[in-house]
């Protein structure tokens, strides 16, 4: 099986500094790496609503670099700083981006995450073959 390195030119800085890489496609599966609400910039905003936002932008800008859509994300796992605390918040706008299938979910609160100021962090796995 052949695996494939995605990286959209946006990341391309970071995937080359941290020595990862945004996504990978292996076969019929695309294994995203989790995501942060930090700007274009890197900065991290303290806006819990603005830093949701982000991530799931970012997703959709990976999915886009292979042609795919958040309809796509069959999996995905959120990692939260202070969970009940902005469950709801996260939720509506999960729901803003996700459509009917929606992915299976596991929403996890952890005591801190890699980034600075971050509340959350969002991986996924998408699928390149279509329902049905």
């Amino acid at each position: 099986m052949t695996t494939r390195a995605i990286v959209p030119p946006e990341f391309r800085a970071a995937s080359e500094h941290l020595k990862m890489s945004p996504a990978i496609l292996s076969g019929n599966h695309l294994f995203l790496t989790g995501v942060t609400g930090s700007d274009s910039r890197g900065h991290m905003p303290e806006d819990p609503e603005t830093q949701m936002r982000s991530a799931f932008d970012k997703i959709a800008t990976v999915l886009r670099e292979t042609g795919l859509t958040s309809q796509a994300i069959v999996e995905m796992t959120s990692y939260h700083v202070g969970l009940r605390g902005h469950f709801e918040l996260f939720d509506s706008i999960r729901l803003e981006y996700l459509r009917d299938p929606y992915p299976a979910w596991t929403a996890v609160e952890v005591a801190g995450l890699r980034r600075q100021g971050a509340i959350v962090e969002i991986r996924a796995i998408a699928t390149t073959s279509p329902f049905g």
